[in-house]
Parts: structure tokens; sequence; C-alpha cells
């Protein structure tokens, strides 16, 4: 395999499994070294970095706190010195029809799933822009195209994760720093295979079924389906690539 990242950093949120996981595990094959982070333990993440013959620093840490945030920065820059690589990708994702929402479920989600994307971007950008090189991915969803019900909170911080990706490409885009985004439809990982299904289906079998109905490509998607397009995104293969979200979701939204 061509090592196309070799011995870059990468940050990756949500890293302890499902999706961030997979990332880190791909861009460890491409020869970068990973900083892992989350608020559980990504030891297993770490191993499978390892395996991969590149080193893992794993780092509890809740991103939706500036001072956490800003203490990552000096642990990262303490064992690396640099970030290049940034991906965004920590979310939570929970159903809940719009009457009963409350201003601290629409915060909780806001929290996580943008203001945590403003903050690492933030914290991590201006040592790229310094640098003359850099990469953020941001994980969005497709379904703020879809708008499936239940979703108002989270449709709308990962509509604003997009709005975030365009402006922000404009301010890095002469400095080397490319901002993309990726929006992919729901993908089987252990965390959502434990969901609870929307009402009408009898578990998440059934509703990851039915949202493959939906695409053209009708298998429900899996976290390899998303690991060669962010591999492509970090690379310098990208490199006239910015403020860009790519849909990989198997055709649901064809735009």
């Amino acid at each position: 395999m061509a090592r196309t990242n070799q011995n870059k950093i990468a940050l990756i949120t949500g890293a302890a499994g499902g999706l961030g996981q997979a990332f880190a595990k791909r861009l460890a094959e491409d020869g970068a070294d990973i900083v892992l982070v989350d608020i559980q333990s990504c030891d297993e993440t770490a191993k499978l970095v390892q395996t991969a013959g590149r080193s893992a620093m794993p780092v509890l840490c809740d991103i939706r706190s500036e001072q956490a945030v800003a203490s990552l920065v000096t642990e990262v820059e303490r064992r690396f010195g640099r970030c290049d690589i940034l991906i965004n990708n920590a979310g939570i994702y929970p159903i809940q029809p719009f009457e009963q929402l409350t201003f601290a479920d629409w915060r909780r989600v806001m929290a996580l799933n943008l203001d945590a994307v403003f903050l690492m971007t933030k914290a991590f950008a201006p040592g790229m822009k310094h640098r003359g090189w850099g990469r953020v991915v941001n994980v969005s969803s497709s379904t703020f195209n879809m708008v499936a019900s239940g979703y108002a909170h989270y449709i709308a911080s990962k509509g604003g994760v997009v709005g975030f990706t365009r402006a922000l490409a404009t301010e890095l885009a002469n400095h080397g720093v490319t901002v993309n985004a990726i929006s992919p439809s729901l993908t089987r990982t252990p965390g959502t295979e434990a969901r609870t299904p929307r009402p009408g289906r009898r578990d998440m079998d059934e509703e990851f079924e039915q949202i493959a109905k939906l695409q053209a490509i009708r298998r429900v998607q899996v976290p390899q389906d998303l690991v060669g397009v962010v591999s492509f995104l970090v690379s310098d293969d990208s490199a006239f690539m910015t403020g860009q979200t790519l849909y990989v979701d198997g055709g649901m939204v064809r735009v």
C-alpha cells in the first residue's frame, strides 16, 4: 500500500471505536502517527495503530471544554511537536421529536457536534497555517439533505458543520490548509447497532435495511466505505480541493 501520509501527525476525535477507529487504522497504514482523542479509552484503537507500525497517543479529553482542548494542544506539541491532520469525527445523534426537545437537549448536541469542531479547529489550525500545510476533515451527515424526523438538533448541528467547513476553507486556502467535510449515510458500527430504532421499526437491522433501500447502492454502509475518501482528503492528492462536502452515502443524496 502506498504510504500517502508518511510521518504526518493525525489527530482524530471520537477515536475509541466506530468511524474514528476505522479512520485511525487506515491513516496509520498510510504512514501517519495518530493522536486518539475520546472521553472513553482508546486502547483498542491504539493497538491497531501500533500493529500498522505507527505511534499512537491515546488521550482522554472532553473536547467540549475550551480549557481541556488547550491542554490537549500542549500534550500533542510535547509528544509530536505538531498536528498536520485534524479529523473532527466525534458526535452524538439522539432521536427526539421537536416538541419534546428542551434547550438543554439542543445545547448538548450542539456542544459536541458543532462547538467542539470550532474549538478543535481553532486550537490546531494556526499551527497548520504557520507551517504552510494542513488538512481538516469534518464529519457531517447525509441527514442534512434527507431531513429525517426526530433529528432537528442533530441536523442543525451537521448543517452548521457544512457551513463552517465552507467558511473556514476560504480563510485558510492560501496557507496550504484545506478544509473539507464528508457526509455519510447511517453506517453500521457497534454504536449505531446499539441505538434505539425510529418509531415504526422493529430493530436496528430493519432501520439499516430501510436506509439502504433509499441508496443507489443498496447495501448497508460500513466504516470501510469511508476510509479511502478520508485518506484522499488528507493527502497531497487533494491539495486543490477545499470547502467541499463529499456525500459518501451509496448515492442516497445526489447533488
